[in-house]
């Protein structure tokens, strides 16, 4: 029971999506440096093939680019089809890809929920759905292929920016994963969510640069979210360590959620 064997990954086959940029980018290194077989995708090729350049360096593990735009349904098709190509099982499954839009209230478009929401969680079911086959062979009762969704803390809470499609997104991405463990468990699939607080990305830039210091002072722990963190998550839910956990839901926010202040 040591814990190197509890928390190996290697040779596991693994599917990022928004795995070029980010929180994704993290999570990738994590992978890679770690010896699985990770997969990145997102709609911008260059940034795609970029991150593997950069990742293959690393050794130990090997990063592959399938581009798609997730927006597109064909596209996710074309993205399954084409890992069923490389593939014939998948282990584990981090759905990250995701957008955001904030406006004041009163001007808030309606296309901002057409475009968030299909992208933070209807794709989210697509893409899992079109999946399952290659996540079912590549699982067993003591070793259950994984499903790692990036939801946020602003899905747990009433955010202070005015992003009302983004934090409604992220709630049903949250309860989706949970609907999705129940069912999916009894194919041997978990799925869990990681409830991400800020981390350096590119969604977060503006924020971070105009907020940083006011947003440590709400955080207990006094700091923001670094790759280890994330991607450290990831490793456990991912691996022997993870394999008894399903339906959860882990705030990776250095405790904002609990945060007090008189």
């Amino acid at each position: 029971m040591d814990a190197s064997t509890l928390f190996d990954v290697k040779d596991k086959v693994v599917l990022v999506t928004g795995g070029a940029k980010g929180i994704g980018r993290m999570i990738s290194e994590g992978f890679v440096a770690n010896g699985a077989r990770v997969y990145i995708s997102s709609r911008d090729a260059k940034a795609c093939d970029q991150a593997c350049e950069e990742l293959n360096a690393l050794g130990k593990g090997k990063a592959y680019a399938i581009p798609a735009d997730f927006y597109n349904e064909e596209d996710c098709k074309r993205l399954a089809e084409e890992l069923g190509k490389k593939e014939d099982k998948l282990h584990i499954l981090v759905n990250n890809s995701g957008s955001n839009w904030g406006a004041p209230y009163d001007t808030y478009p309606d296309s901002a929920w057409t475009r968030v929401l299909t992208l933070n969680l209807h794709r989210v079911f697509t893409l899992t759905q079109l999946l399952t086959p290659l996540l079912e062979a590549g699982a067993t009762p003591s070793s259950p292929s994984r499903i790692i969704n990036i939801g946020s803390v602003d899905g747990l809470r009433v955010p202070a920016l005015e992003t009302f499609a983004y934090s409604a997104s992220k709630a049903g991405l949250h309860h989706l994963s949970r609907v999705l463990a129940n069912h999916l468990g009894r194919r041997n699939i978990t799925s869990n969510t990681l409830a991400c607080g800020p981390f350096e990305s590119k969604m977060m830039a503006a924020t971070l640069k105009k907020y940083k210091s006011h947003i440590e002072g709400n955080i207990p722990l006094g700091r923001i979210g670094s790759p280890e963190d994330v991607a450290g998550a990831c490793l456990f839910l991912a691996s022997r360590a993870g394999a008894y956990v399903n339906g959860a839901t882990i705030a990776l926010d250095g405790g904002s959620l609990v945060g007090a202040k008189l």
